[in-house]
């Protein structure tokens, strides 16, 4: 079976579904090609050793990658993101008109919702089926995110989600919440599938080095946050909590590791109030990642309180089980549901200084054998429900499926 990987975000960019996922299906059997851009996510800038041409073929570990030319671009700009995605979009269905050949089944990453609208198009003229993998709801996540708020744009972008969704073969979703939402809005049942993310687990796992964090005093708790540092994950809550942790005198030290639109205000806030239980680090290489997390006490998911992240499930939420670190999941829903079903971390609100602040103050009272317990649970449930390799068996059989439906 040949596979064709459409995803604007392929390595060296971070991304859930990349490099590791495309040699799993290979190591399954299947044939895979990558159709992707010049990197460039999440700052916006080409990366070195890449320049746009009008096709790029490159082989990674055995897997044959096509990037084709877009805008490159990230930033708080709403014309600029959209020229980033309508030019990815039309250079990936220029190629796959023309270039590609065939394939039994398209696999789309959304987002951005272009991509899915060029497999569905490739579809109809090539007679190739379309798997969908929806990572963010559109317009949902838009609204969430504060990227769109013009309704009338909305509710556009929202029936041109719907007939994606329903077009597509198969709509693979990372959450239950997700699956019923679809199917409150007209997609068939039959064709929604949940099949939770995993972590980049090689990246993660072969980093052996321990970090020392350098303004730690050796008694600090520290709680690491690692990842995208934007609007949706709201971390100036984090800030208010360490003052309140520091009114208490509490050992708790709260770590930022990674970049986004948020990070200036941040660092200027705890400038201003003057916090040394708040530090902030250069973002990494994901191969660097994994020492981060190992080394941290604890790790934090938090995002906005809405609607809409009550339904999903914060991808870092499965590499911290995959380090088997302690989680405190600020993030209601599924995600604090799936942190209490393996009984590896503490729930907080979100959106709660309070909440965040006794939720750290607890972790950090606890002995090491309860914190040990607490990784061990979260690393055997990934390992049982969902790792890469449960992963790729589902996909397979989604993908079989998807051909059968001739």
């Amino acid at each position: 079976m040949r596979i064709l990987l459409l995803t604007q975000w392929f390595e060296p960019e971070p991304t859930f579904k990349g490099l590791t996922f495309a040699k799993a299906l290979r190591d399954a059997g299947m044939e895979v090609e990558v159709l992707t851009g010049f990197p460039n996510y999440p700052m916006g800038r080409l990366y070195p050793g890449y320049r746009i041409r009008l096709i790029q073929h490159e082989e990674i570990e055995g897997i044959k990658v096509t990037r084709v030319p877009l805008y490159p671009s990230h930033d708080r700009s709403v014309l600029r993101r959209i020229a980033n995605y309508i030019s990815f979009a039309i250079s990936a269905f220029i190629y796959g008109v023309f270039f590609t050949r065939k394939v039994d089944v398209i696999y789309a990453y959304h987002p951005p919702l272009s991509v899915g609208a060029v497999a569905v198009v490739l579809k109809f003229l090539r007679g190739w089926r379309v798997v969908l993998d929806v990572q963010d709801l559109w317009p949902d996540t838009l609204r969430a995110t504060g990227m769109l708020n013009n309704e009338r744009v909305l509710s556009m972008i929202g029936s041109a989600a719907g007939l994606i969704y329903r077009w597509s073969d198969v709509v693979v979703v990372l959450s239950k919440g997700f699956q019923d939402r679809l199917i409150t809005r007209g997609v068939p049942r039959a064709k929604v599938e949940v099949i939770h993310n995993w972590a980049d687990e090689e990246k993660l796992r072969n980093c052996e080095d321990v970090i020392s964090f350098a303004n730690s005093a050796k008694a600090s708790f520290n709680i690491l946050f690692a990842g995208n540092i934007g609007s949706a994950q709201s971390l100036d809550v984090v800030v208010d909590a360490a003052v309140l942790l520091r009114e208490r005198k509490s050992h708790v030290r709260f770590i930022f590791l990674g970049t986004g639109l948020e990070v200036d205000s941040l660092r200027n806030e705890v400038k201003a109030r003057g916090l040394d239980n708040v530090e902030f680090l250069q973002p990494v290489p994901m191969e660097q990642v994994g020492a981060y997390l190992k080394s941290a006490d604890a790790l934090l998911v938090h995002l906005r309180k809405d609607e809409l992240f009550e339904i999903t499930i914060p991808s870092k939420t499965q590499a911290y089980m995959a380090v088997g670190k302690p989680i405190l999941m600020a993030v209601q829903g599924e995600a604090s549901d799936l942190v209490r079903r393996a009984g590896c971390g503490l729930v907080a609100a979100p959106q709660d200084p309070v909440s965040l602040a006794n939720a750290a103050d607890r972790l950090s009272k606890m002995t090491n054998e309860e914190l040990f317990e607490m990784g061990r649970s979260g690393l055997k449930f990934y390992e049982d429900e969902l790792s890469l390799l449960v992963g790729a068996v589902k996909f397979k059989n989604v993908f079989e499926r998807a051909v059968q439906n001739d």
